[in-house]
């Protein structure tokens, strides 16, 4: 009896073990598939940023010679690119629009986020169902009545007519994503914090606020690679050059330097670098807000 429960044993085991061999195998080719994907999509998408860098480092007759090829370490360019140029007044300014435009947008989205996760009030989900929509809205087809408005008002060549704009656009984004995320939070918590004597707005910004900081942080890297990179709204409402963008300006500057493409690959590296560092310091939170966010 005792040899048969151990032959019985035995060939569980060897079951199992085929069993788990053949998943293996098969989870092995789905790994390998995938890791095939994930090679192809990054080569993809880090291509870009590569052809901008290298040829960022070349002279004008090595980029035409050799466009995809390895570059020399020469940062000459770098220094053509902001000699005799605005260059500074540039980021300045879309330092200041960016900022501006993101704390906007932030403070009115957290409010409204809040009121359509804690708060009861008539048609509060046919209107957040209405926000959906205006978040698939391309920003060209409102240039047109957006500038009517801003010259009716006077705000045209003011930082103020691309800030409200961009705060428009970015706004159902914004409250789509902190309510979606607000919404997961546990009544209790809440209620809990109302009994103890907080009122709304402590219990948003001493509660719902530092629970959501995940999904704020991705919103808020978003806005700013968004407002950062922008460039039709402030090429039209922006049209004297000491109100320019860094990205109009280097458009600009292309048109002026047309032929010399590493000049052009040089100005955008520099732009793209304080956006680099925001994505960089912001990760940690950014692909859970992002997830978090989406669902309902």
């Amino acid at each position: 009896m005792v040899n048969q429960t151990r032959d019985t044993i035995a060939a569980e085991i060897s079951r199992g073990n085929r069993a788990k061999g053949g998943y293996g195998q098969a989870w092995g080719l789905g790994n390998i598939l995938r890791q095939i994907t994930m090679w192809i999509v990054s080569i993809t998408t880090l291509f870009p940023l590569y052809f901008m860098v290298s040829n960022a480092l070349k002279t004008r007759d090595q980029f035409i010679k050799d466009p995809l090829g390895l570059p020399p370490l020469s940062l000459q360019n770098f220094l053509e690119a902001v000699k005799g140029k605005p260059i500074a007044l540039w980021a300045l300014n879309s330092t200041i629009v960016t900022l501006l435009s993101v704390m906007a947008v932030t403070i009115l989205a957290i409010l409204a986020a809040y009121a359509f996760a804690r708060m009861q009030f008539g048609g509060r989900d046919m209107l957040f169902n209405l926000i959906i929509p205006l978040m698939v809205i391309p920003p060209i087809v409102m240039v047109i009545p957006l500038f009517e408005t801003m010259v009716s008002v006077r705000l045209i060549n003011t930082f103020w007519s691309v800030i409200i704009i961009y705060a428009g656009l970015l706004l159902p984004f914004t409250v789509y994503l902190l309510r979606n995320f607000m919404i997961k939070i546990p009544k209790e918590i809440t209620d809990a914090a109302l009994i103890d004597g907080c009122g709304e707005i402590q219990t948003l910004l001493y509660i719902l606020i530092p629970l959501s900081r995940p999904a704020l942080i991705t919103s808020i890297v978003v806005n700013t690679l968004f407002v950062w990179n922008e460039l039709l709204v402030s090429l039209v409402f922006l049209q004297f050059e000491n109100l320019r963008t860094l990205m109009v300006g280097i458009i600009t500057f292309k048109e002026r330097f047309t032929l010399n493409v590493p000049i052009v690959m040089a100005g955008l590296t520099i732009a793209t670098i304080p956006m680099l560092a925001i994505y960089l310091l912001g990760q940690k939170y950014f692909n859970r807000g992002l997830v978090t966010g989406a669902l309902k």
